[in-house]
């Protein structure tokens, strides 16, 4: 017998003893369903429109057995055959997965064109975890994964109206998802650096201090060199500097489990936060992700992970560091889908 079909099935022996253990046993149906995309919204997307709730409309997966599932709405440029998937949104409701238009939009605005009509296809992933301990198929280390049928769509992505940073030191802007006069971004900056903002639509100049913008002001001073979520409103003559950064930390790292960790920088194309940096490999060697150096928000290994050079990632937990097996140069890529998610790339210079 083919010695890959003999593991497969110790595997499966083993899945099944394991479950019966616990007193649950598995039944596979002959053919399970996968979950599938029933309709789709009306992805004509517009600005004046980004506030509004797009639905997308699913069937759960019947694989013929009780299991806890998560769904997860993806997309890639139409014909790909996902070679470069897109993740929209994870959840672990059957029946629906909600997104606003302006969080679809800014998904989709870092791979395709602005103000342009793409065909992107569309697709929901699940998995299933059954139980965790048995090592087999279908556990917290290899979950069932079933895939619905691709459906292809034409999407319209806008561009976001923007503010551009003014001898900030590089090219950078903040941009308005709901074009309601607030406009947000991350931007780097450096107090030796005052900038204005410039609406180049109209051609009006901003500036300011201590919070406040002003029509054709002064340039504006921070306190720090750094990265910053920055948020300015036009309307009510506003603006925020709230210190932000994303910062490699572990055992793993040049500076150990204590701040001041690796810094990383923002990609505004891609929407990753990056670093290259030194990592010390082996036996009790890991890393994490965190912010501005503190552990109230922080990202490690998602369930089911066991590590690796790329995975997802969840927020918090205990016991869920990246391991790090080899020591080397590495570029670090960071990617924050939501509060609670996230994935990583980990990839040796």
């Amino acid at each position: 017998m083919n010695k890959s079909i003999i593991l497969l099935l110790l595997g499966v022996f083993a899945f099944m003893v394991g479950c019966e253990k616990e007193g649950d046993k598995v039944m596979m149906l002959d053919d399970p369903k996968a979950p599938q995309l029933i309709s789709m919204p009306d992805l004509n997307m517009s600005r004046d429109k980004g506030g509004d709730v797009l639905v997308f409309e699913t069937s759960a997966v019947d694989p013929g057995f009780t299991a806890s599932a998560t769904y997860e709405l993806e997309a890639a440029a139409a014909g790909t055959e996902f070679a470069t998937v897109i993740p929209i949104l994870s959840t672990i409701h059957a029946d629906e997965i909600e997104i606003t238009v302006s969080d679809l939009n800014a998904i989709l605005l870092k791979h395709f064109p602005e103000d342009a009509t793409s065909s992107v296809d569309f697709r929901v992933r699940s998995q299933l975890v059954v139980d965790a301990g048995t090592g087999a198929p279908g556990t917290g280390d290899m979950p069932f994964e079933y895939i619905s049928s691709t459906v292809t769509e034409d999407v319209t992505i806008f561009g976001f109206l923007r503010l551009d940073l003014i001898n900030s030191g590089m090219d950078q802007k903040i941009t308005s998802p709901l074009s309601n006069g607030v406009y947000n971004g991350f931007v780097k900056l450096d107090p030796a650096s005052a900038f204005t903002l410039l609406d180049p639509e109209t051609s009006t100049s901003y500036g300011g201090a201590g919070g406040v913008l002003e029509v054709g002001g002064a340039g504006i001073v921070v306190d720090e060199a750094g990265w910053y979520d920055f948020t300015a409103d036009i309307e009510g003559l506003t603006y925020n500097a709230e210190t932000y950064f994303i910062g490699l930390v572990g055992s793993a790292t040049p500076n150990g489990w204590d701040a001041p960790d690796s810094k990383m920088d923002y990609h505004v194309a891609s929407g990753t936060w990056r670093v290259t940096v030194d990592l010390e490999g082996g036996a009790d060697m890991y890393v994490k992700f965190r912010k501005n150096d503190s552990w109230s928000w922080n990202m490690g290994l998602a369930d089911g992970e066991t590590g690796g050079l790329s995975g997802k990632l969840q927020q918090g937990g205990v016991g869920n560091d990246i391991p790090i097996a080899e020591s080397g140069n590495y570029t670090v890529i960071f990617t924050i889908l939501s509060d609670e998610a996230g994935t990583y790339e980990i990839i040796k210079n």
